[in-house]
C-alpha cells in the first residue's frame, strides 16, 4: 500500500476528525486553513520506517510469535487507534482468531471491511501489517509488489524541487539515462511517472519546510522483486544526494 496523499486522506471516514485537528492547529499556531492543513497531511504522508527481512511463519499459534515491534508497522499504534478504534493487538488478536495466516490479502481486508465495517485505506493498511508482523510479507513488499520510499531536504522552495522532477533538462543534470514518462495528477506538489526498467511507477511528493527549504519524497512502487527494490532504494538515495548538490549549488 503505498504512502497516503491528500486524497486518500480526503476519503478516510475520519474526515470530520481531520478538519477538527486542522482547525484546532489554526488556533494554536495562528496559521491558515491551507498551511495548518498541509502540515497535518505532512504527518500522514511520511513514509514508514523500513522493516527488516522476514521469512514466512507458520500459521495459527507459532504464527502469533511472530509478531514484530510498533516500529516496524508501516503505521503507529497512536494513527491506527484514532481511525479505527482498536490497536494493533486488538486487530491482531481478531485476525488470529479468524485464521487470517492462512489467508490471502484480499480476503483479509474484505473481511475487515464487511465484518468489522473498517474503511478500505484502513483495512489495506491493517492487512499490511497484520502480513508483516506474522512473517506473511517480505521486506519493502505490498499487495501490487515491491515498494522502497526516500526522502531527502532540500535548500530549494518546493515549486523549484518539484521542477528538478518534472523538467526533463532540469532532471537530466542529476538523474542522467533514466526512463521516466509522466502521468497526470490533480495532487498539488506531487508527481508521477511510470518507469521503464523494471516497468514500474514512481510518485514523487514535495513538502515546503519553511525557509526557503522542502523535503521531497519519492516511493518507487510495483517493484517485480525484493532485488530491484534493494537496489534501487541504494540508487535513489545516490540520485537524491545529486539533485541536492545541483539545486543548491545553482
Amino acid at each position: 500500500m503505498a504512502t497516503p496523499n491528500e486524497k486518500d486522506v480526503e476519503t478516510m471516514p475520519t474526515q470530520k476528525i481531520f478538519k477538527q485537528r486542522v482547525r484546532a492547529r489554526m488556533t494554536k499556531t495562528g496559521e491558515s486553513y491551507t498551511a495548518a492543513r498541509r502540515q497535518l497531511l505532512q504527518k500522514v504522508a511520511e513514509p514508514a520506517a523500513p522493516v527488516p527481512d522476514q521469512t514466512p511463519a507458520a500459521s495459527g499459534a507459532a504464527g502469533a510469535e511472530a509478531a514484530t515491534s510498533p516500529t516496524e508497522l508501516l503505521t503507529s499504534d497512536d494513527a491506527m487507534r484514532r481511525g479505527t478504534g482498536r490497536g494493533h493487538d486488538d486487530w491482531f488478536a481478531l485476525l488470529d482468531e479468524w485464521g487470517a495466516t492462512d489467508r490471502r490479502h484480499p480476503e483479509i481486508a474484505r473481511w475487515l471491511r464487511e465484518t468489522h465495517d473498517v474503511s478500505g485505506w484502513w483495512a489495506q493498511g491493517i492487512t499490511v501489517d497484520y502480513e508483516r508482523a506474522r512473517g506473511m510479507r517480505g521486506r519493502h513488499q505490498m499487495a501490487s509488489g515491491f515498494s522502497i520510499s526516500v526522502t531527502r531536504t532540500v535548500a530549494v522552495d518546493a515549486e523549484r524541487l518539484l521542477a528538478a522532477f518534472t523538467s526533463a533538462p532540469l532532471r537530466r543534470r542529476w538523474l542522467p539515462g533514466a526512463s521516466m514518462r509522466q502521468r497526470p495528477t490533480r495532487a498539488a506538489l506531487s508527481a508521477r511517472f511510470d518507469w521503464s526498467d523494471p516497468p514500474s511507477r514512481v510518485v514523487v511528493t514535495v513538502v515546503p519546510k519553511g525557509g526557503d527549504k522542502a523535503t521531497v519524497a519519492v516511493a518507487h512502487e510495483q517493484l517485480p522483486t525484493a532485488e530491484a527494490a534493494n537496489r534501487l532504494k541504494g540508487a535513489w538515495r545516490e540520485w537524491l544526494g545529486a539533485l541536492k548538490a545541483v539545486l543548491e549549488k545553482s
